[in-house]
This record gives C-alpha cells, structure tokens and sequence, in this order.
C-alpha cells in the first residue's frame, strides 16, 4: 500500500498519518522557538518576515515578493508588517515609480535584531538533534512535499 492510499483510509491511528505527523512537527518545533522568541520580543510569524528581510536585498521586497516566500495571502501580511512597523523593526512605503507597490525595509534596528536572534538556531538545531545528512534529506522532502501540493491544490483551482 502506498502512502497516498494509506492517508485515503479510514481513520485509525493518528500516528501513522502524515496530515498529523506533519502537525505534530510543526507544534514542537514552533513551541521551542517561542521561549526563544519572546526574549528578543519576536512571534514566530514576525521572525519569519524578519528572516526574509534579513537574507534580501538591501532595498527590501515588496509585501507581493514577501507574501509569496512565505505563503502567506496579503490580508494576513498587513497586520502583521503593521505590527512590526510600530515596534521600529521596519518600514513600509509606496513605491515613487508605481504608488500601488508597497516596499518593505529593515530599519537599523530591525537590520540589528539579526546578531540577538543567531542563537536561536544553534538551539533549535541541538533539540531537533539530527545529523547533518538527516537535516538535508528532511529539508529536501518537506520541500518537496510543499511544492507538489501546491501544485496539487493550483491544479484543482
């Protein structure tokens, strides 16, 4: 049986579904950045746009570019870059050459919340405790994973 006809049974036991692997995963690992988080007064959704502006051009993305590398529609990306502006983390402003864009950029404080937060990872990695060849096989499979079931959902409309 393949694990696509797998997942189409009748339901049984949760462990052995990926809808709840997956689930379960991603509970864990976003609880262990949130103590992390809180300390440099970040939510994981703010680290997330702030990782994006961190490893961008200097001239910032667009909400467009940003919504897009992190999935994210724009009705739930103006909160939160709302939020983010107000705590002096970044900028947002209408492009001069076309006023329906809008620009997002680091502010010095936002571009130096980078060197607090570069711990966060070292430890994530220590409690996710893989080798380094598993990390790569599991980033590559979850990648995968995503790209084809968007492709998947796309194709459905």
């Amino acid at each position: 049986m393949t694990s696509t006809q797998s997942e189409q049974r009748a339901p049984g036991v949760l462990d052995d579904k990926m809808c709840f692997a997956l689930y379960a995963a991603s509970r864990a690992v976003t609880g262990l950045y949130r103590p992390l988080l809180d300390e440099v007064g970040l939510t994981y959704p703010q680290f997330l746009v702030l990782l994006v502006l961190w490893d961008g051009p200097a001239e910032g993305v667009t909400v467009k570019e940003l919504g897009a590398a992190l999935h994210l529609d724009y009705g739930t990306m103006t909160p939160l870059l709302k939020r983010l502006e107000a705590n002096g983390l970044l900028r947002r402003e209408r492009r001069a050459d076309d006023e329906r864009t809008v620009q997002i950029t680091l502010t010095e404080q936002g571009a130096g919340l980078r060197e607090r937060s570069d711990g966060i990872f070292a430890s994530v990695g220590d409690a996710m405790a893989l080798e380094p060849e598993e990390f790569t096989r599991t980033l590559a499979t979850l990648r995968r994973l995503t790209e084809n079931v968007t492709a998947y959902a796309n194709r459905r409309g």
